[in-house]
């Protein structure tokens, strides 16, 4: 519940103090990648319960002959590319954590799509609602494997405790202001997790 309420009063108050530089990203998103200017994906939160994620949208939707979206790499624009660096892309989730579907730290959503890829461990990080930031995130982000990763995200689950939030927070403004981690080694986010079974 302490964790609710905070989470509750430290998204509400970052909305309203930052909604001039909200409108100021929507306007931009507008202009060089036209509309939407939102990002909405399902994305598995607690106990798996699926949501939809809010982001500022940061890639053109170009596609193959096909039809097929090509690379995130292909379609990622400068503007994209900096709202990323800057972390800033993710403020529309500053809502997903005022609703109660998200928290300010926690395990990173993932895509419903990994759900029947979780080994028994990996699946664990499923225990508390996703969030803003994480262990993961103030401990390498998106350069580590996914098997590191999902370990950081379980070891938190473990110990989780509004003190130790408070430690990733303040190390998370450090990890912003260095844009370290931002993409994993040749892409433009993280490759796509397809599994790993249980030795």
């Amino acid at each position: 519940m302490a964790k609710r309420v905070f989470d509750f009063v430290i998204a509400g108050t970052a909305l309203v103090i930052l909604s001039p530089v909200l409108v100021v990203i929507a306007i931009l998103v507008r202009c060089k990648l036209g509309c939407p200017i939102f990002f909405v994906q399902d994305r598995d939160g607690l106990a798996g319960k699926r949501f939809r994620i809010i982001k500022f949208r940061t890639m053109k939707s170009s596609v193959d002959a096909a039809g097929r979206p090509l690379p995130d790499g292909d379609r990622m624009t400068r503007l994209g590319a900096w709202l990323r660096s800057s972390s800033l892309d993710e403020l529309p989730e500053l809502w997903n954590i005022v609703v109660g579907e998200m928290s300010l730290v926690g395990p990173r959503p993932l895509l419903p799509a990994y759900f029947d890829r979780y080994n028994e461990h990996q699946r664990r990080r499923l225990e508390v609602k996703p969030g803003l930031t994480g262990w993961a995130q103030v401990n390498g982000r998106n350069s580590l494997n996914w098997e590191e990763r999902f370990d950081l995200d379980v070891w938190y689950v473990d110990h989780q405790s509004l003190s130790l939030d408070f430690v990733i927070l303040f190390r998370t403004v450090g990890t912003v202001v260095s844009r370290s981690g931002v993409s994993a080694d040749k892409h433009a986010t993280m490759p796509e997790f397809f599994g790993k079974q249980e030795p």
